[in-house]
């Protein structure tokens, strides 16, 4: 990082921050002590309001939060935000409405010439292979409120009628959008569909505290099946683990069971058609150990299959 770049970004440090030591800045911008000494003294000079503490827990202070210039990119970090966007091209639905069109003009319009060149030159070298967006979600901007704000809503799910739930984490998988969230009267973590909800507003219901304090990473820690559930397991080879990274959910995992790796699960009893499509998408990386049933289901989806050619 050239210095000037490296002061750009310490002045936005150490004012959000206010309080620092030395060892931070050499941490947090990979410096000797030696280049750190010289870097506050240029922000002194640059008219920072820095004065230094003594003392057992003494380092340096900001008198005084700072008027920043506004954010600037260099070449590298415009072109990985610009192809960063391309993620957006695929969606019809955003939080917020926000529309690929009018970030990307926003964005170019911002652009020099030359740079608006360059990243002209680097489309005719770089293709994105996106997943269209297969139906629209109509409620992601609540949803994504309420997961933020910590708050239960009631929606209408499919034809399922209405469902209380507390919405945690918003993901987007092969066309579709996801809401993980925590059904308040099923007591269970769920995860639907957010193109299938039909109706959903706001509540006053008090959420549950410590769905509320979890992580996204560790949503699938709530998963629990239904007394109903099945379990199921596999003989799965190395394509199938590879297939299984891609695509999998929380309700199944890898295990290694006598020396070969088991893709174990379980799956509710009405779910039954939805797991005999995933898993023959495996194809013959997979065999099917337990249960007899959904041998014979996945036995007869390829023999309909084959009726069909």
């Amino acid at each position: 990082m050239k210095k000037t770049e490296r002061l750009h970004h310490m002045l936005r440090f150490i004012n959000q921050k206010q309080h620092f030591t030395l060892p931070e800045l050499m941490q947090e911008f990979h410096i000797s002590k030696r280049t750190a000494l010289r870097d506050i003294a240029s922000l002194e000079e640059m008219g920072a309001p820095i004065y230094v503490e003594y003392g057992r827990y003494g380092g340096y202070r900001l008198l005084q939060q700072m008027q920043l210039p506004p954010i600037s990119f260099n070449t590298d970090e415009l072109h990985a935000l610009y192809f960063a966007m391309q993620a957006l091209r695929s969606f019809s639905s955003l939080p917020f409405q926000t529309t690929f069109d009018s970030v990307h003009q926003k964005f170019m319009a911002a652009l020099s010439d030359k740079q608006r060149n360059n990243i002209h030159n680097m489309q005719q070298r770089i293709t994105f292979k996106h997943t269209e967006q297969i139906k629209d979600s109509s409620h992601l901007e609540l949803l994504l409120l309420a997961a933020v704000q910590q708050q239960v809503i009631q929606m209408t799910y499919s034809d399922n009628g209405p469902r209380i739930i507390q919405p945690i984490a918003l993901y987007a998988s092969k066309g579709y959008w996801y809401c993980q969230a925590y059904d308040l009267k099923k007591k269970a973590y769920r995860v639907f569909r957010c193109d299938r909800i039909i109706t959903a507003f706001l509540t006053d219901i008090e959420p549950v505290k410590q769905v509320a304090d979890l992580h996204a990473e560790h949503l699938h820690a709530l998963w629990k099946p239904s007394e109903q559930a099945i379990s199921f397991q596999c003989k799965i080879s190395e394509a199938g683990m590879e297939l299984f990274r891609q695509n999998h959910f929380p309700s199944m995992h890898i295990e290694e069971q006598h020396g070969m790796q088991m893709l174990v699960g379980t799956y509710e009893p009405h779910e039954l058609d939805f797991i005999v499509s995933y898993l023959a998408g495996y194809g013959t990386s997979i065999q099917i150990v337990a249960p007899d049933t959904l041998k014979e289901s996945l036995r007869q989806h390829y023999l309909h299959l084959l009726s069909q050619i």
